[in-house]
């Protein structure tokens, strides 16, 4: 069996998603494709555009076989410590290889992984404060590895393969060249795959059917456009600002990631920000990306402390969908699968480990686009 795993947030579900599930395709043949999938959060600290549900839907509709959710404590976080979740979690479903799109899919990231995870401890230990944490490491794997590390999917690649260097069972890294648009790249009509943050930028100015189906799927893109609400930051910043005010420096020091006294910044700043992108300008620094910045926020706003992350240790998944070929594995696997599946959130499931948090956090994405999340939900079946 050679069972096919995937690491994705779909955010939307667009062509070059497509391209890498039949790319996963002919290496799975009639084995099934399995993907961990974010949930309504990705892990550059926002909201999805849309529900877990719809982007599940359509890349089942493309191909995928069996779909899980990756828990918020997974999915919204750095490169290292969502790379290392999501492998553990496939690793446990039995998936034998990991198909992931990079720009140079000549690179021998199993061996790059396996060198990078040698690199003593204490290089880790980066107290650069004119540089971001993410521009240290990066120069150190360069120099480690002889190769500058910049590009995005390279970036989250070497992290996949680290995470894979220290499973007990790993899997077989196999890249993909991605075509088109590179991961931020602006909307260019002449392109056949566009970056999934271009699409999102499109929803959230004037999409049309006839632009948004280039791009996505046409039943996708169908749906989409009847969406009411496209979650975003400029949303949200408004119930940021009324957290951040109203709560004391005491309560600010429990939000997960809430390090080096950044809740006197977020205090500081916070009154005089008229939008989220004024406000992450006003709290950059050398020291942190835009990216943790954004995380940071929406902990915040989601109330997330150190604790709720310490009790997401005790992982389990949701089941959001699956293929008659998806199911009859699911049938095989499930009694040996150390790892809680689930397929129907009740009351008393979702009081611990990573489905409570999940749960909560939910919760204000369903006020958001006014729709249950996880109670009363089942997954969905393609024939």
């Amino acid at each position: 069996m050679s069972v096919v795993g995937i690491i994705a947030e779909y955010n939307p579900f667009h062509s070059g998603h497509e391209f890498l599930m039949n790319q996963a395709r002919l290496k799975a043949g009639e084995d099934p494709i399995i993907v961990i999938m974010s949930g309504n959060y990705v892990q550059r600290g926002e909201m999805a555009i849309t529900d877990k549900w719809t982007r599940a839907k359509y890349a089942l509709a493309s191909g995928a076989d069996l779909i899980f959710q990756m828990p918020f404590a997974t999915s919204v976080q750095a490169a290292d410590i969502f790379a290392k979740g999501s492998m553990e979690i496939l690793s446990k479903l039995g998936c034998e290889e990991l198909v992931f799109g990079v720009e140079d899919a000549n690179l021998n990231f199993a061996y790059l992984g396996e060198k990078i995870k040698q690199i003593p401890k204490n290089k880790m230990d980066f107290n650069d404060y004119t540089q971001t944490y993410s521009t240290q490491y990066n120069q150190m794997v360069a120099r480690e590895v002889g190769k500058e590390v910049n590009e995005p999917n390279i970036i989250l690649a070497l992290a996949y393969a680290v995470a894979n260097a220290d499973l007990s069972r790993k899997l077989k890294l196999s890249p993909i060249t991605r075509i088109g648009a590179n991961h931020d790249d602006l909307l260019e009509r002449e392109r056949v795959v566009q970056s999934a943050s271009a699409i999102r930028n499109l929803l959230l100015e004037q999409p049309n059917l006839a632009d948004l189906k280039q791009w996505v799927p046409k039943a996708e893109a169908e749906q989409l456009l009847t969406q009411k609400i496209y979650p975003n930051w400029n949303l949200l910043f408004p119930f940021l600002k009324y957290r951040i005010e109203s709560a004391s420096l005491t309560d600010l020091q429990q939000i997960y990631q809430m390090s080096e006294g950044l809740e006197y910044k977020l205090k500081a700043e916070i009154h005089e920000a008229r939008d989220f992108t004024e406000f992450l300008r006003r709290i950059k620094s050398k020291r942190y990306t835009y990216s943790r910045l954004r995380r940071l926020c929406l902990y915040t706003l989601l109330g997330v402390t150190n604790t709720d992350i310490i009790n997401s240790h005790d992982v389990s998944t949701i089941l959001l969908g699956y293929s008659k070929r998806g199911r009859n594995y699911l049938k095989q696997i499930r009694k040996e699968v150390e790892l809680p599946i689930i397929s129907k959130v009740d009351h008393k499931n979702s009081q611990k480990g990573s489905l409570a948090l999940d749960v909560r956090v939910d919760r204000l994405f369903e006020q958001i686009i006014g729709q249950d999340q996880n109670f009363g939900q089942k997954p969905m079946e393609v024939k």
